[in-house]
């Protein structure tokens, strides 16, 4: 090839990454405009909370979500105080965000507190409405008197808050992660920020792709799907870039030429990274099974990421690579040594891996043995995991004021207050409905929307309707849309409680014995929903998973047995994780349980990935077996990949370990369960297991294809 298309191919390739990484690198303060937090986003259209969820704003005219705001006090609150109070609650519509309809200061039965509803709009930044509302409220409330901003609107702005260091602080910490692991693997500084470069400009175009998808509506974007992407895509990345950086550290021992040496690290590392990368891709996507949308969006943004990781790795760092020649290695540059390479027969004779080939070849049962029973005992753990859900309170692991204005609320008021059921039925079942709802203890009151009273509603006892004004008001009617009318419980448990849970769950028994046409919404509802889908999930998508990687390992290794015994391996090891992560969560972080979809995202990452491992070991198993025989090729294939599977673990490991530093309990969890489970299979599962035990099956490892034909000397 001529000298100046050498030069004008690796040029191009570097300038389009760089243009699309100018592009694309504004965007990351932009995820905000199209992502969202709401969790009725994410349900599926048939579930009755979704339903109610987008029916709300036909009965009251407004799309606004409620904040509760709660005053307390240790004293019992004075004239004075509650006078002051009023006033301060009157003004709140004053400020931007906040809509007309703020509700009259209501003071608690034991006079210690008081409690009014505040609209809030949420076609603008809820969080920030949020925070002047507390800001007013603390300069306003008497001396004494403390004031939380709870509700809906309270803990979708904690949210917000905690998602807030996705773009900055996440990055950074991860960057900075892969930045020093590569710097003591390597000794280089050069080739470190060639690989960061390399994920940083696979980040900043899937994250350009991703946020236009969002922003037409082809997608749907959140700050946990956000933040999953970013960890993704620089640990995947990083992934693949070491495993050319492997292979082209070998090529250039034995090529003078660095062209030449491109082309021949580019043959032997396309094939695995092209293999893990669509596998982990045909994971992904089994998420669109999903009955939850932010499980099946999940899917195609990440998938979106795992291509632009594998594309970088194989056109960008190639390229950057062959531009710095051996001074990208500097100051331990590999030099042309055709003559050692041909002595150490292309596998090391001395080091940790050819130590460890050493024990495999002579103790190769007992090894696999022993590793398969410690990772079993570990296993064990998983009947302790506590998958059931967590309350709303419990998402968000930093100082709340939304939690502690609930804790007020609970103390003070029913518990339910500002985050009342919501009961769709059919006008002639209205009064069917009120009962059922009257008749439940966990119900404290209940009332039905009109738009003809100040209130925008009225009071629904066992008799009749109640106008909520001034003795001798008329009873409104009640609103009708559709032939349906709204009624709306007030729960005597907190929203996101275990009982409030059971009254909703009871509530929907009640109606479909009653034959009452009923759809039953609210937050309760919602978290119920979304718990009941992603336990479906769960069940679903775990075998499918499971199904179409093993079926692609088939093809890869042409071989039935192989693929087979890597993917139990590989269950094994997640099994293991999981189980210890269990205990680590309860006896250690005493967190209060887990969302349901923590064993499935747990299970699509460390099984996705994992098989990763699975697929750069084997890979250069069968080809060093198809010259060496099996076992001797499980010892060469070990210890020639040995290395670059133990830093990109711990590369992985480290990028997920970052998504700890965004203070959500589910990012923490799945941070937890990943970066475990990936040292796991790097440093056990990868370097005892797998080999060991394809070392003592031998060639028959590889039945049907015609290895496992082949002499396989001992």
């Amino acid at each position: 090839m001529p000298t100046w298309l050498r030069v004008l191919i690796p040029a191009l390739l570097i300038l389009v990454w760089f243009a699309g990484a100018g592009v694309g690198g504004p965007y990351f303060g932009k995820v905000g405009e199209v992502s969202s937090n709401d969790q009725t986003a994410y349900l599926p259209s048939s579930a009755d909370a979704t339903k109610v969820q987008g029916m709300l704003g036909d009965f009251t005219d407004s799309r606004a979500i409620p904040a509760v705001v709660v005053f307390s006090s240790d004293a019992k609150l004075s004239g004075p105080q509650l006078q002051q109070l009023r006033t301060a609650v009157e003004v709140l519509s004053d400020i931007s965000g906040v809509e007309d309809g703020v509700s009259p200061l209501i003071p608690s039965e034991d006079g210690r507190a008081a409690e009014a509803f505040v609209p809030i709009d949420t076609s603008v930044k809820v969080s920030t409405t949020v925070d002047a509302v507390a800001e007013r409220l603390a300069q306003k409330a008497p001396d004494g008197v403390a004031s939380h901003v709870t509700g809906p609107a309270g803990f979708t702005a904690d949210l917000v808050e905690a998602f807030s260091g996705i773009d900055g602080i996440l990055l950074l910490v991860a960057l900075l992660a892969v930045f020093v692991i590569l710097i003591v693997v390597y000794r280089s500084l050069l080739l470190p920020v060639a690989v960061l470069a390399t994920s940083l400009f696979a980040l900043t175009v899937a994250l350009l792709c991703v946020w236009w998808l969002a922003k037409s509506g082809a997608l749907l974007l959140s700050g946990q799907t956000q933040g999953i992407l970013f960890i993704l895509v620089i640990g995947a990345a990083t992934d693949y870039s070491l495993l050319y950086v492997s292979r082209y550290r070998e090529a250039l021992r034995v090529e003078q030429d660095t062209w030449t040496a491109t082309f021949r690290a580019l043959r032997g590392s396309w094939e695995p990274i092209v293999a893990s990368g669509g596998t982990v891709i045909a994971g992904l996507l089994c998420l669109l099974l999903s009955d939850l949308k932010s499980n099946s969006a999940l899917g195609p943004v990440a998938s979106i990421g795992i291509v632009f990781a594998m594309l970088s790795a194989l056109t960008l760092l190639p390229a950057i690579l062959f531009a710095f020649g051996r001074a990208a290695f500097w100051p331990k540059r590999p030099h042309f040594e055709p003559e050692a390479v041909a002595a150490e027969d292309g596998v090391p004779s001395r080091g940790v891996w050819a130590k460890l080939g050493g024990l495999i070849r002579r103790r190769p049962r007992a090894i696999w043995i022993t590793t398969a029973l410690l990772l079993l005992a570990g296993a064990a753990g998983v009947t302790q995991l506590q998958a059931q859900g967590v309350s709303q309170s419990d998402l968000v692991l930093t100082a709340s004021s939304a939690r502690d204005g609930q804790r007020v609320l609970g103390e003070h008021f029913p518990g339910g207050s500002g985050s009342p059921v919501s009961v769709v039925v059919p006008a002639g079942e209205l009064r069917t409905a009120a009962d059922a709802m009257l008749a439940s203890p966990g119900i404290d009151g209940v009332t039905v929307a009109t738009k003809d009273s100040p209130s925008g509603s009225a009071t629904v006892t066992a008799d009749r309707i109640v106008a909520q004004g001034p003795p001798g008001t008329a009873a409104p009617a009640p609103t009708e849309v559709d032939g349906r009318v709204l009624l709306q419980g007030t729960l005597t448990s907190a929203a996101d409680s275990d009982t409030a849970e059971r009254t909703v769950r009871e509530l929907r028994t009640a109606f479909a014995s009653d034959g009452t046409r009923a759809l039953v919404g609210g937050v309760t509802a919602t978290a119920i929903d979304t718990n009941d889908a992603s336990v479906h999930d769960r069940t679903l998508i775990i075998p499918v998973v499971l199904a179409v990687i093993l079926v692609i390992l088939m093809l890869l290794l042409r071989s039935i047995v192989a693929p087979v015994l890597l993917v139990l391996t590989t269950v094994l090891s997640f099994g293991t994780a999981l189980g210890v992560s269990a205990l680590v969560f309860d006896g250690i972080f005493r967190f209060p349980g887990a969302d349901p979809a923590v064993p499935l995202y747990g299970f699509v990452f460390l099984v996705a990935l994992g098989i990763d491992y699975n697929i750069f070991l084997a890979t250069r198993v069968r080809e060093e077996s198809r010259l060496h025989g099996t076992r001797e090729g499980v010892i060469r294939g070990l210890s020639a990949t040995g290395g670059v599977i133990t830093s990109a673990g711990l590369v992985l490991a480290a990028t997920f370990a970052a998504l700890s530093v965004i203070p959500i309990l589910f990012l923490v969890q799945i941070a937890f369960i990943v970066a475990f489970g990936v040292l796991l299979d790097t440093f056990l599962v990868r370097a005892f297991l797998v080999p060991a035990l394809i070392f003592d099956i031998g060639r028959p490892i590889w039945w049907p294809s015609k290895l496992s034909r082949t002499e396989d000397p001992r």
